[in-house]
C-alpha cells in the first residue's frame, strides 16, 4: 500500500469540508499538517447528494425549494470552499499551503475517498460527544455520534485518516489504515486553546 503519487513525492493532505464549525477545525488541522509536511492542501466538499442533510455551504446556496441541483450550485459551493479556507490559511500563516478546491456532486464520503487517491493523509471533522462525565457512547450510537461521515472514511480509506475533535480541550483522535514508518506518522496535538 502506498499513500504518496506514483511519481514518488508526498501526495497533499485532502480535508472535507461542509462549512460546519467541526470541519473548520479540521481544515485547520489540515492546513497545519500539510504545512509541517511542506505539502498541498486539497479542500473537498461534496453537494446535491439527496440524503437528509445538507452542508452549510450547500445550504446557503440552495435551499431545497426545488428537487433539481442547480447547475451554478457547484461554482458557489467552490467559491465558499475557497473562501473559509483562505481566512484559515491566514490565521495559519507562511510559508502558506498551496490550497486546491475540489468540490463534487454525490455522498461526501464518497467524494471524499474519490479525492484522496493520490493523498499522503485524510483529514475529517466529528460532531461534539457527550458532555464531560457522560458515558461514552459504543455500537452503533457510538458511530452516529462519530459521524456517518468520518466512520466511513475511516473504514473505507487506503491512506491515514485523522479525525478532529469539535472542541479544542478534547483529545485528539488518529485512526490509520496501517501503520506508516515514524517519520511519516500522521499524528500531531491538535491546537489547544486553553
Amino acid at each position: 500500500m502506498s499513500n504518496s503519487p506514483a511519481h514518488g513525492s508526498p501526495g497533499p493532505v485532502v480535508v472535507g469540508t461542509d462549512g460546519s464549525e467541526p470541519a473548520r477545525r479540521a481544515v485547520l488541522f489540515a492546513l497545519q499538517e500539510a504545512q509541517r509536511r511542506g505539502v498541498a492542501l486539497r479542500a473537498v466538499s461534496a453537494y446535491g447528494s439527496g440524503h437528509a442533510g445538507q452542508s452549510g455551504l450547500e445550504r446557503t446556496a440552495w435551499p431545497r425549494t426545488s428537487g433539481d441541483v442547480p447547475s451554478h450550485l457547484h461554482d458557489i459551493v467552490a467559491r465558499g470552499v475557497m473562501d473559509s479556507v483562505e481566512g484559515l490559511r491566514q490565521q495559519v500563516g507562511e510559508p502558506f499551503v498551496e490550497v486546491e478546491v475540489h468540490c463534487d456532486r454525490g455522498r461526501p464520503a464518497q467524494v471524499l475517498l474519490a479525492a484522496s487517491q493520490d493523498a499522503s493523509l485524510l483529514v475529517v471533522g466529528t460532531l461534539p460527544q457527550p458532555p464531560a462525565g457522560g458515558a461514552p457512547i459504543a455500537g452503533v450510537w457510538g458511530r452516529l455520534a462519530l459521524g456517518s461521515t468520518s466512520t466511513e472514511v475511516v473504514h473505507h480509506a487506503h491512506l491515514p485518516v485523522v479525525v478532529v475533535p469539535p472542541e479544542p480541550h478534547a483529545a485528539s483522535a488518529c485512526i490509520g489504515a496501517h501503520e506508516p514508518a515514524p517519520e511519516e506518522r500522521p499524528c500531531s496535538t491538535a491546537p489547544s486553546r486553553t
